[in-house]
């Protein structure tokens, strides 16, 4: 029986890592090089392990884990490995008059010891992939894995545990119980990803000791068709990033369609035929499909689906079976803006259909929704492209494709609003795990008198004009001409 983890163990875990930390331990460039290809290894070696706990968890297709999960964590690694000394690298800052003479740099110091909380949909990419920022930027870390995906949870704390240094990186296990007395530590920044409701309360939790946190979190992210648009191009990047990625249990799955009255008809009849081509007659026979997570997740989406005003708007699809957890992809047409299916994110396999009069009012529809993780546009109009990437506040924008964003280290992925705050992936997850210290070095020499007591009128001017870095006026008053 696995033992039972209390108020002390939480303590002393804290206890433990500060110690690493304020040891050292984790500083070194040498240090943070020999973790960062334990995780290499435990990729190359254990790929097999984690497509089948992710099949269990998730009944994930092996290309959307080996792909989405392993391959974009060996690139995260890749790039830490081969960026690190210049990330490390304190970085030049110029100086001015004021401080003349002096040279300045901003160095990236460790926060200290985090804390991870994971979410279950993609319970490896988003456990490890924060975890590569915390240890490049030189912390101690500890990982929370979701507890509604257990075989990974499970693998996450063996591996982790057989391969990474325990006198500074730790996993912990469990539910609401361990996370609540994780939360009661002071840490030096909490990674979290999951909902917004949980995000609150990991918010208040941090306030208490005013710890930094990153939220990454989700919403309802829009998908605006343009009539100017590659419509079997459009559906087919639609569908893929709707049910191709985890059945719509993603953070950036798109949540509804914005189209015109006149061209919604065409999106229709397109996507039920590449759904067809996708997934067969009978998808819910389909083995490229992933289930939903648990009976929980399945009673919600359920509820939402059979809300009488959105079961009529039914266009595609509609399927259910508990037994199995699987929901056939469902596309409605029109719901009511007040249904359960447009006011909450609905992370699974169903997606609305909105039509407006003109294109033009999908700008007024996302501005009055909360800010969403993800917008996304379909359209070869190249002012209608500038002017939605300019115009929608969004944790990310993209045109012509859905979620790709997410696969690119030089963007940063993270929300705005209620869809989370802070970013990482590549630089910006070591970035999010530093803390950006301003040093100056200043010599003796040259030491101003201007700058003591007592004070005068020509003091007073000189040290004006110093600051301004107004080296005209400076020379005035030091030939009496002002």
């Amino acid at each position: 029986m696995a033992k039972v983890f209390e108020a002390a163990d939480a303590s002393n875990l804290m206890t433990e890592l500060r110690m690493s930390f304020d040891a050292g331990v984790t500083r070194s460039y040498e240090w943070r090089v020999s973790q960062l290809k334990k995780l290499q290894v435990i990729c190359d070696n254990h790929e097999p392990e984690i497509v089948s706990a992710l099949h269990d968890d998730l009944g994930t297709p092996e290309l959307e884990s080996s792909v989405y999960e392993v391959a974009l964590l060996r690139n995260s690694i890749k790039l830490a490995l081969k960026q690190l000394k210049n990330w490390m690298a304190p970085d030049k800052a110029k100086t001015s008059l004021t401080t003349f003479p002096a040279s300045a740099e901003i160095v990236s110091e460790p926060l200290g010891v985090v804390l991870v909380i994971s979410a279950w949909n993609y319970p490896f990419l988003l456990s490890i992939d924060p975890v590569i920022g915390a240890i490049s930027a030189g912390n101690a870390v500890v990982l929370k894995p979701s507890e509604l995906a257990p075989a990974s949870s499970s693998l996450l704390a063996k591996l982790l545990e057989q391969y990474l240094d325990p006198s500074a990186v730790r996993v912990i296990e469990g539910a609401v119980t361990e996370t609540t007395l994780l939360l009661e530590q002071k840490w030096d920044k909490i990674f979290y990803t999951g909902s917004s409701k949980i995000g609150r309360i990991i918010m208040m939790a941090a306030a208490k000791h005013l710890t930094p946190v990153v939220l990454e979190l989700g919403g309802k992210s829009p998908v605006v068709i343009d009539s100017d648009t590659n419509l079997k191009i459009t559906v087919k990047r639609i569908i893929a990033g709707k049910w191709g990625c985890n059945n719509g249990q993603a953070c950036i799955s798109p949540d509804y369609i914005l189209t015109t009255k006149e061209y919604a008809p065409k999106v229709i009849d397109a996507m039920k035929q590449e759904l067809e081509a996708f997934y067969g007659k009978n998808p819910m026979e389909s083995k490229d499909m992933s289930r939903i997570v648990n009976s929980n997740h399945f009673d919600r989406l359920s509820k939402i689906l059979e809300e009488k005003e959105v079961s009529d708007k039914i266009v595609y699809g509609g399927q259910k079976n508990r037994d199995n957890l699987k929901i056939a992809p469902t596309i409605f047409l029109d719901v009511p803006l007040d249904s359960l299916i447009m006011s909450e994110e609905i992370f699974g396999p169903l997606l609305p259909i909105l039509t407006l009069n003109n294109l033009e009012e999908c700008f007024d529809v996302i501005r009055s929704r909360p800010k969403p993780l993800a917008a996304y546009l379909f359209t070869q109009n190249q002012k209608l492209k500038e002017r939605f990437a300019m115009t929608v506040s969004a944790g990310g924008i993209v045109v012509n494709d859905i979620a790709v964003h997410l696969s690119l280290p030089t963007l940063p992925f993270g929300g705005v609003g209620e869809s989370g705050m802070g970013s990482y992936h590549g630089k910006f997850s070591f970035d999010a795990f530093s803390h950006k210290k301003a040093v100056l070095y200043k010599s003796f020499i040259g030491d101003a008198a201007i700058r003591y007591p007592p004070y005068s009128r020509g003091k007073l001017r000189l040290l004006k004009a110093l600051v301004n870095s107004n080296l005209v006026e400076v020379f005035k008053v030091l030939l009496g001409l002002s």
